[in-house]
């Protein structure tokens, strides 16, 4: 049998391909902005994590180049061995400030922030709960480990007290879920999961990943949000979201952050974040701290747009966050040729199908910036309510 059998086997794009809706690897020749250049057409972007607006910051860009010229395109290596500058420390400390713990540690990328601190943390007899919706790195993550993993039903406080209520109390534990979960835009009950830790003695770690720069009096993240930053032992932040850059952190007590740098193999066998990239998250974050403004203008178009596509009639879930899904059902050609037809009339969203949701619950990912203006959102919304009307998604 021939290991590759598989790749000549799989068609599922192709079919996807054949019937016209293949909407995955779109290309885009312009800057992640409120409005994209496709096919070399104007397009409304509603499917980017660019909450902030600062990926196209002239002060995160010139951040950037001077990194650039200052340490080169690369560091030759990874953290662990001969790839430190100066530069990820500085990072790296004001990153453990901005979300209050004591330090932290930056990876490649957010993906491996969860490979390696999940996996390093899981020994044998170790149990990791986590929520059903977790994303796919947290569950890479925990598979990687030696420990048992248990699932329990997404956002449900009560299940994962029964779950963990029938551990053995002899086994450590600890917690993973999402801050705000990336398709859903729902916000993880912190308050009550914190106590289900509390009463048996697990640890809890949130990957932050769509909720810091977001939530927050100072967009520190759910932890903030909920008032809650000392009863979470790990906070987990991408640098592709609102930090305009690419990477991941970590951060927690300092002893935790020594053993991860020690331990967490996609730390010590990657190479390391290059300059011009940290020097963007740091000149990122300084943006957000003396900027509440964009947040402000980021949470009133979310406000606007969710109140006006419900009244449109469509389904937009639980949201509680700029992540506001447009649910379409279990039809998964339906989410696709609506998003087809949506780019026709010059708007970008995603399509978000089994497995990354339930069968049953196909939708279109939609994402908003501080940078759109109502304008672009009215456009949009034009757009939603010609195309909604069409398929009879709504009335």
């Amino acid at each position: 049998m021939d290991i590759f059998q598989k790749c000549f086997d799989f068609h599922d794009a192709d079919v996807v391909k054949q019937a016209g809706l293949y909407l995955y690897f779109r290309t885009i020749s312009s800057a992640q902005d409120p409005i994209v250049i496709i096919d070399g057409r104007e397009v409304v972007m509603l499917g980017s994590n660019n909450y902030l607006g600062l990926t196209n910051h002239p002060e995160v860009k010139q951040a950037a180049c001077e990194a650039l010229v200052r340490y080169g395109t690369g560091c030759a290596g990874s953290r662990f061995l001969n790839g430190t500058l100066s530069i990820h420390l500085e990072l790296e400390e004001k990153l453990a400030r901005f979300v209050n713990k004591p330090a932290a540690v930056t990876f490649s990328t957010g993906f491996q922030v969860n490979l390696g601190t999940i996996s390093c943390l899981l020994e044998r007899g170790d149990i990791v709960y986590l929520d059903k919706l977790d994303h796919a790195c947290i569950i890479d993550g925990a598979r990687l480990g030696f420990g048992t993993v248990v699932k329990f039903d997404h956002n449900d406080m009560a299940d994962l007290e029964r779950r963990m209520a029938v551990r053995d109390s002899r086994k450590a534990s600890m917690i993973v879920v999402d801050g705000v979960f990336s398709m859903e835009g729902d916000v993880v009950n912190l308050p009550d999961l914190v106590k289900v830790a509390g009463q048996h003695g697990a640890r809890v770690m949130v990957d932050d990943a769509h909720g810091l720069g977001v939530l927050g009096e100072h967009g520190r993240g759910t932890a903030e949000h909920f008032g809650l930053e000392d009863k979470v032992d790990l906070i987990m932040g991408t640098f592709s979201k609102s930090l305009a850059s690419v990477g991941g952190f970590i951060a927690g007590e300092e002893r935790i952050i020594n053993f991860i740098k020690h331990r967490a193999r996609s730390l010590m066998f990657s190479a390391a974040p290059p300059p011009a990239s940290v020097a963007a998250v740091i000149k990122a974050v300084e943006i957000i701290e003396r900027e509440p403004e964009r947040r402000a203008r980021l949470w009133d178009n979310t406000r606007f747009m969710k109140e006006e596509l419900r009244l449109l009639g469509f389904n937009t879930g639980e949201s509680e966050s700029p992540i506001i899904p447009v649910i379409v059902g279990g039809d998964w050609h339906l989410a696709f040729m609506i998003t087809r037809r949506l780019q026709e009339e010059g708007v970008f969203v995603n399509p978000v199908v089994a497995p990354a949701v339930p069968p049953d619950q196909a939708l279109l990912r939609t994402s908003y910036m501080a940078t759109h203006t109502r304008e672009h959102l009215e456009r949009a919304l034009s757009a939603f309510a010609k195309v909604g009307r069409e398929v009879g998604l709504i009335p």
